[in-house]
């Protein structure tokens, strides 16, 4: 997955970087293509915010968090943008199966 990661009124490390990059990447196995994603880390006053933009089929998802931790705030982003990726998934998958086919699945 390649992720783009920039910094407003912060300094990104390569620390943060790969943070980052390994808690995004659990999003790949909800999606199969590799989702490059928009990452932006900001200082504003005492608050860490973190904001990210996916781009998936048909949809733009963003998600955004606010916590006094840097990393607290990349582990929200994630975990928000985990349950988005899943509602996208969930909603463009077929609920028009023929009843024979529900039959199959047992409900």
């Amino acid at each position: 997955m390649q992720n783009t990661i920039t910094g407003r009124h912060l300094e990104v490390t390569p620390a943060l970087k790969d943070y980052v990059n390994t808690k995004l990447a659990r999003l790949e196995r909800h999606y199969d293509p590799a989702l490059p994603a928009q990452v932006v880390l900001s200082v504003e006053n005492l608050d860490h915010k973190a904001e990210a933009i996916l781009q998936v089929k048909g949809e733009t998802l963003f998600a955004e968090a606010v916590k006094p931790d840097m990393y607290a705030a990349i582990d929200v982003l994630a975990d928000r943008l985990d349950r988005q990726l899943l509602k996208h998934k969930e909603r463009r998958s077929n609920h028009h199966a023929t009843p024979a086919a529900r039959l199959k699945m047992g409900t």
